[in-house]
């Protein structure tokens, strides 16, 4: 049974001027991401993993092409609802976990949902149950400086879904860590979209990490394939 699209872009372009030459990264790519589908972006660095990613979760413009989240057009939003909708809508997770680090685990998960608005309660609340889940509540209390790599990472992930978003975009979440953590704090992340009903696209150059989404795609020649298991 198909799912039903949360995100999709269609005959999306995007290219970089370098040194006077036009650097194509993507060139009508489509790409349909479904409601709890968690999908691979497996592909080799400079193909436009980051790029894929970046215009998907509306911090870049596509040069041509629409973008659609939640069958809404983001096309010719300003930059203000853009930014709305990044708020609210999209979570992102990074290769390097980006922690504030003069707040503690706690802190920097509450922030966000603070921004949106959440009183400090409810946001306090909701931020020491996803670091439960996530297995550091104990270290909720301790700076980014004073956890471990994993934990780092970990309380990003935490951070990145605190407002219940709909889609969930990871750049090589697990890049920075040895195979054994990175398949512990994989397991953490997979165990919270499949249990929360997210959308999820991660890069990750890691294949056995990437055989336990839902699909694999990768870029080729700028355009988004499905890779055939």
């Amino acid at each position: 049974m198909a799912r039903e699209p949360i995100l999709s872009l269609r005959k999306v372009s995007r290219s970089y001027t370098e040194a006077d030459r036009e650097l194509v990264i993507l060139r009508d790519a489509d790409f349909v991401l479904g409601k709890g589908e968690m999908v691979a972006l497996v592909a080799p660095s400079g193909a436009g993993k980051s790029t894929l990613l970046h215009t998907a979760g509306l911090l870049e413009r596509p040069d041509q092409g629409d973008v659609k989240l939640s069958g809404r057009d983001c096309g010719t939003l300003s930059d203000d609802e853009r930014t709305a909708i990044r708020r609210n809508d999209v979570g992102f997770v990074y290769q390097f976990h980006h922690l504030l680090p003069e707040f503690s685990a706690l802190e920097n998960v509450m922030l966000p949902q603070m921004i949106r608005g959440l009183p400090k309660s409810a946001a306090m609340k909701r931020a020491q149950q996803l670091l439960d889940y996530m297995k550091v509540g104990k270290r909720a209390s301790h700076r980014p400086s004073e956890l471990s790599g994993g934990e780092q990472q970990r309380v990003a992930i935490a951070r990145a879904v605190a407002n219940a978003p709909l889609v969930l975009l990871a750049d090589e979440p697990t890049g920075n860590l040895d195979p054994e953590t990175a398949s512990y704090v994989f397991a953490a992340l997979e165990a919270l979209v499949r249990q929360s009903g997210l959308s999820a696209m991660i890069a990750t150059h890691n294949h056995d990490l990437a055989r336990r989404m839902d699909r694999c795609v990768t870029l080729k020649d700028g355009k988004v394939i499905d890779i055939v298991p």
